[in-house]
């Protein structure tokens, strides 16, 4: 069977589209949509406001959807725009290409045959940065945004910035804040951290400066990009990993969790009694509302077991608050002259009146407890393995 009808069959039957966002390319226009246009007529071009021939070359392709934006607004805008349009029409996947003839469309079939293996999956082209005739700043750039991905989702790539990509339209999420080139990142972070694998397949790449014009502003884009990686991993830090942990955590029985990630995991002895010193030590001090953050992100930093050090940072329950706060204030009583506690007040009026006793005395708290839980954990770790190493002889 010929290439042009095997993909024309496949690329209709996964419901799938390809989406052309253009913006002031006329040079290679053209040949990126004859391209597309080997394997799949479901094409939906957005031009961008474009000042130069390109409303002329789209004239001659009547068969195709054309959306136009009288002014332009950006990439990430125009890609939310064939987004739309893609759902309205009822496509379920989309496959995103660039006009400035950087990417082949021949390997169009490498996303088609990567969806049909993985299925519900987002795919980035992987490109061949270290060829020659690649920028160095964009090879930097890359570079840059791989780090920043895997720390806000965990997931490690080697091409996070190729607009060569394939969306399931359904799993992506349904509101944007970006409209610029940060766009794609922010919607294959949120994607990820819904829960959608994002991965990456080769894809060859050309960097012709005779032909290519590039839109990217490096000051202001790079400003922009920095701006939206900093909030991210805020959130990451203080919304998604915490979920994350408590999500797995939950699915957990106690013994289990107990059995799977105390006793049996991989860690020392020792690794996993500082794991749990941390979390007692965090869950005590008086940092309320950062502790799973902090924790999170210190045993991340340490090289702790972070699951450990998560669980033991809930030594501050709501049960136990009132007697941390009350073991703080009578432990900061040692350094504030005249610092008794009054029985008669509330726990939040003698915390209001003994600030400086409560913070020193918390600290002080925190390190005394993490010190015993710390032991009593290397010595009950140490005499359950050696018990086992005597079964197991």
């Amino acid at each position: 069977m010929d290439t042009l009808p095997q993909f024309y069959n496949i690329i209709n039957q996964l419901n799938c589209c390809v989406i052309i966002p253009t913006y002031n390319n006329s040079k290679t226009l053209k040949r990126v949509i004859d391209g597309v246009l080997q394997y799949t007529g479901n094409i939906i071009i957005v031009n961008d406001g474009a000042t130069d021939n390109t409303p002329h070359i789209l004239a001659q392709y009547t068969n195709l959807t054309v959306l136009t934006q009288p002014q332009n607004k950006g990439k990430g805008k125009a890609l939310r725009y064939g987004f739309k349009a893609a759902i309205q029409a009822g496509y379920d996947y989309a496959i995103t290409i660039d006009s400035d003839g950087q990417h082949f469309p021949d390997d169009i079939p490498v996303f088609i045959n990567a969806l049909q293996e993985q299925g519900e999956v987002l795919l980035i082209g992987s490109r061949n940065m270290e060829q020659e005739g690649v920028p160095k700043k964009s090879s930097f750039g890359n570079k840059f945004s791989n780090f920043w991905f895997w720390f806000e989702t965990g997931i490690k790539l080697t091409d996070t910035q190729s607009g060569f990509r394939l969306y399931p339209l359904k799993k992506i999420p349904k509101k944007y804040y970006t409209p610029k080139f940060e766009f794609e990142i922010e919607v294959i972070v949120r994607t990820a951290w819904k829960g959608v694998p994002v991965k990456n397949v080769p894809v060859k790449v050309l960097y012709d400066m005779d032909e290519r014009v590039s839109h990217f502003r490096p000051f202001m884009d790079f400003t922009r990009i920095s701006i939206l990686n900093t909030v991210l991993v805020i959130i990451s830090l203080l919304y998604i990993k915490p979920r994350n942990f408590i999500l797995s955590y939950k699915k957990k029985s106690l013994k289990q969790f107990f059995l799977e990630n105390v006793v049996e995991s991989g860690d020392s002895v020792m690794k996993k009694s500082l794991s749990v010193s941390l979390g007692v030590f965090i869950g005590i001090a008086p940092i309320w509302g950062l502790q799973t953050a902090m924790v999170l992100l210190l045993a991340y930093l340490l090289k702790l077991n972070k699951l450990i050090a998560f669980t033991f940072s809930h030594i501050s329950i709501p049960p136990m608050i009132p007697v941390i706060v009350y073991l703080s204030l009578l432990m900061g009583s040692l350094f504030v002259t005249d610092a008794t506690v009054d029985k008669d007040l509330s726990f939040a009026e003698a915390v209001g009146q003994h600030l400086f006793q409560y913070i020193a005395g918390s600290i002080l708290l925190a390190v005394l407890a993490a010190f015993v839980f710390g032991v009593t954990s290397f010595l009950l770790l140490t005499a359950l393995h050696k018990n086992k190493i005597r079964k197991n002889a």
